[in-house]
């Protein structure tokens, strides 16, 4: 019984022990980065954080589309893919270090000695066989081999969410990317109808000037703007053309093959999303995520510089056979043993052991600001981008409005001007008037489907972390020194 009791007082000893060496990762999220309420959120609305497929809302099938695709053969996905399996093997590594190391080992050999006395030609040569299994476990007494894997389990964490991360930024890619495509369709359309419209005034001017109604000069003047506007047409196309090659490229497809369908934007609709409260926002930003398991993977390796300074110990023995005779080897006389153990204590390194804690101190310090920098540029994304959405809509609305009138403007112009009350300065002014304001009207529907776009993105586009696979806690008040 007393046997059992001290066993059992040891391993509770040991447990304790080995729970001292690993110390918790620092909390840094004060109330000082952490806001109570975003500032252009809509308050008359509920919180409406983004779904996991976000895109669908869009209500476009070739959009939705084209980012299943993404995620499928994106060369982007694939090199994080990669750095995961990367950080996994890492994790079976070190994982390796908390078990016995065994090694089978079997020779033979045969051996003739030299040197024979005079009158002896020679010493008979002889035979040795052995098998031999040896084992050799480091005892990890002050955590170093669990602290090196606990940083590595952060590290394949931070992999994972780095894909995340990689994943989301892909996806709000394609979405932009396709956006554009549409958006230069609709200005190459805008500058297609500007022209004919040109060559209808122009049409009037010639017959005008037969008649002698009007001048050269007004027939010069419109055909230098069909000239401006037939400019500016290749500039658009070129553009539209690189559009949809980048949007090829992030679908991992060559871009000969690739088309796009639709032609501009009319039967797209950005849906509305309204983020909940800040705190929420830090469990679902996927590249806030890896910055947190980086600094707890940085943490966990200063456990470990901290216990290599701490004596290590390791047990070591093996079995075999040693024989003469092949046949004979695995007989009982044949069996030979040895086990032991050793203690390593580092005495004198040149200050190795030193520089490596101090190293491991100044990674978690750079990487505690670098998480805490993570989380400002996290809420100040989805300011930016709540900010981005509202202006954009604004601008939309005024900018409707002035083609509608422009619109009205140019056509009265165009009456005039046939029934001789006008010049054709303005009708000029009025159809550059309405030209200008339909391409910006086409830009600004643009600015404001990928504003959607980058709310999506910066909410963490339905992206959550696990509360298992937290190490940073909001603090509820400010720690005083």
């Amino acid at each position: 019984m007393n046997k059992a009791r001290h066993l059992r007082c040891g391993l509770a000893a040991g447990t304790a022990l080995l729970a001292g060496c690993a110390t918790h990762v620092p909390q840094v999220l004060g109330p000082q980065i952490v806001p109570q309420s975003f500032v252009e959120r809509d308050a008359g609305r509920d919180s409406n954080w983004p779904k996991p497929d976000w895109w669908q809302q869009f209500g476009s099938p070739e959009l939705s589309d084209f980012i299943l695709r993404a995620q499928t053969d994106n060369r982007d996905l694939a090199v994080a893919a990669a750095g995961v399996a990367e950080a996994h093997a890492q994790t079976i590594i070190q994982r390796a270090s908390l078990f016995p190391q065994l090694n089978l080992q079997a020779q033979g050999e045969r051996s003739k000695p030299g040197g024979a006395p005079s009158g002896i030609s020679s010493y008979p040569s002889g035979n040795s066989f052995g098998l031999t299994l040896g084992a050799s476990y480091e005892v990890d007494v002050w955590g170093l081999a669990r602290s090196n894997l606990r940083a590595a389990t952060e590290a394949l964490k931070a992999a994972r969410f780095s894909q995340q991360a990689v994943a989301l930024t892909v996806t709000a890619n394609v979405a932009n990317a396709y956006f554009s495509v549409l958006a230069l369709r609709k200005r190459i359309a805008i500058a297609n109808e500007d022209i004919l419209a040109i060559n209808d005034i122009l049409r009037t001017i010639q017959l005008r000037v037969t008649t002698g109604t009007s001048s050269h000069l007004d027939l010069a003047q419109e055909r230098a703007q069909v000239e401006s506007v037939e400019a500016e047409l290749p500039q658009l196309e070129e553009q539209e053309l690189e559009a949809r090659l980048a949007l090829a490229v992030l679908l991992g497809q060559p871009p000969e093959s690739f088309e796009v369908k639709m032609s501009n934007l009319e039967a797209i609709h950005p849906p509305l999303v309204n983020p909940g409260l800040p705190s929420d926002l830090l469990l679902r930003r996927p590249d806030v995520a890896q910055a947190e398991a980086d600094l707890a993977s940085a943490h966990a390796s200063l456990d470990a510089a901290r216990a290599a300074f701490l004596p290590q110990f390791a047990l070591n023995g093996s079995d075999g056979f040693a024989s003469a005779a092949i046949g004979a080897l695995l007989h009982g006389p044949s069996i030979a043993w040895d086990y032991g153990g050793s203690v390593l204590q580092t005495v004198f390194d040149g200050g190795k052991l030193v520089g490596q804690k101090q190293l491991a101190e100044g990674t978690q310090q750079q990487l505690i600001a670098s998480y805490q920098r993570s989380v400002l540029n996290a809420y100040a994304d989805v300011e930016s981008a709540l900010g981005q959405v509202r202006h954009s809509a604004l601008a939309q609305q005024h900018l409707g409005h002035e083609v509608d009138a422009a619109r009205e403007a140019f056509q009265i112009s165009q009456l005039q001007y046939r029934q001789g009350t006008t010049d054709l300065l303005t009708v000029l002014q009025s159809q550059q008037t309405l030209f200008s304001a339909e391409d910006q009207l086409a830009q600004i529907t643009l600015a404001r489907m990928q504003s959607v776009v980058h709310l999506y993105e910066a909410l963490g586009g339905g992206w959550l972390e696990q509360p298992a696979e937290r190490t940073q806690f909001i603090a509820t008040s400010v720690p005083t020194s």
